[in-house]
Formats: structure tokens, C-alpha cells, sequence
């Protein structure tokens, strides 16, 4: 006899985690965004606060013992400065300006737990963005994209237009590193699901 599979609960309010959770074939139980501070302490370098804050979320989330817990938190850095999700359109350009014609990197963590063990990965991709002009960023801060974008910018949307290099993971830099995740999750108890193509 097969034991039931244990609920999947989604610790974040992101439609590109959901859009990507389907790709492995899951659909979650439940979807609850974790309401917790995500200011980096000081000095915290990107990598850490990103762990960390992938880690409380996954804490954070209401769950029975036997609940699978899937949290992420994606952050873009520039060096040891945290580029995180822009207030306005003015901080989304102060972003984008920094950004435009230079590497950086975007880190994702994914915290899975279950019970008392919890499961971690981190990933670590770099994107280049070419130059804008003055016109491209005028255009893409009035498309409204920017808002509640780590960096103020998504690859998956328009400025993906901005984007002609990557090195590492594309599904990390949209969100939710899928090859890891579905490790953590396989770990924690969660099957993978491929519907027939």
C-alpha cells in the first residue's frame, strides 16, 4: 500500500514560482505567503541574507508536521549590494541605471521543510544587461514591470530584452531553481508528477 502523499504548501505569493512548480508536474495543497521583515541586517553580504531569508520564510509558514513546506527568496546583487524589490519607479531607475552594461549576480535560496528538518540549496547565476538608453528605460519603467522585482527588472518579461548573456541557471534567475528544487523536494517526500507528453 502507497502512502499518501504529504501536502505541498507554497511559502510565497510569486505566479512565476507557481508557473514553475507546474513544470516538475506539482501543483501546491495550499499557497501561503510568509509575512516576515526582509531587511538585510548590516553588512549582511547578498548570499547569506538570501539563505537566511529563505530559511525564515520556510519557518514562517503556517504547516501541520507532516506538511511539505516550499520556500524561495531570489535577490539580485551588485558586488556586496543588495539590489532588492524597488519602492518606486525613481529607486527601480537608481537599479536599472546601475545595473545597465555590467554583470551582476542573482542569487536564489530554497529552504523545503518538513516537521523539524529542512532542506537547503542556494544558487548563484550571473546575468549581463547591456547599456540602455535613456528611451529603453523610460519605456520599461512605464510598463510597470519593475514593481516587485528583485533589481527592478524580470528576465522573463520584457527586459528580458536586456538581457543577451547568462551564466547558470535561468529557472534560479526567474525564481526557482528547478533541478535543486526538485532534489529538496524528492528529499523531503514530494514525487514527481510528468504528465504524459
Amino acid at each position: 500500500m502507497t502512502r499518501p502523499r504529504p501536502a505541498l504548501i507554497l511559502g510565497s505569493g510569486s505566479p512565476r514560482r507557481l508557473e514553475l512548480l507546474a513544470q516538475l508536474g506539482l501543483r501546491p495543497d495550499a499557497v501561503r505567503a510568509p509575512d516576515i521583515d526582509e531587511t538585510p541586517g548590516r553588512g549582511e553580504l547578498p548570499r547569506p541574507y538570501c539563505i537566511r531569508i529563505a530559511r525564515e520564510k520556510a519557518q514562517a509558514v503556517r504547516a501541520d508536521s507532516d506538511d511539505v513546506v516550499l520556500c524561495a527568496d531570489t535577490t539580485v546583487a551588485m558586488g556586496r549590494r543588495i539590489l532588492g524589490k524597488p519602492d518606486h519607479a525613481d529607486e527601480a531607475a537608481e537599479f536599472l541605471r546601475a545595473l545597465s552594461g555590467r554583470r551582476h549576480r542573482v542569487i536564489t535560496a530554497v529552504a523545503v521543510r518538513r516537521g523539524d528538518r529542512l532542506w537547503e540549496k542556494d544558487v548563484v547565476s550571473t546575468v549581463r544587461m547591456k547599456r540602455l538608453s535613456d528611451p529603453e528605460l523610460g519605456s520599461y519603467l512605464d510598463s510597470g514591470d519593475w514593481c516587485g522585482k528583485a533589481g527592478g527588472y524580470a528576465i522573463q518579461g520584457p527586459a528580458g530584452a536586456f538581457i543577451p548573456w547568462i551564466s547558470g541557471s535561468f529557472t534560479s534567475i526567474v525564481g526557482l531553481p528547478l533541478a535543486e528544487t526538485a532534489v529538496l523536494l524528492q528529499a523531503a517526500g514530494i514525487s514527481l508528477y510528468h504528465p504524459a507528453s
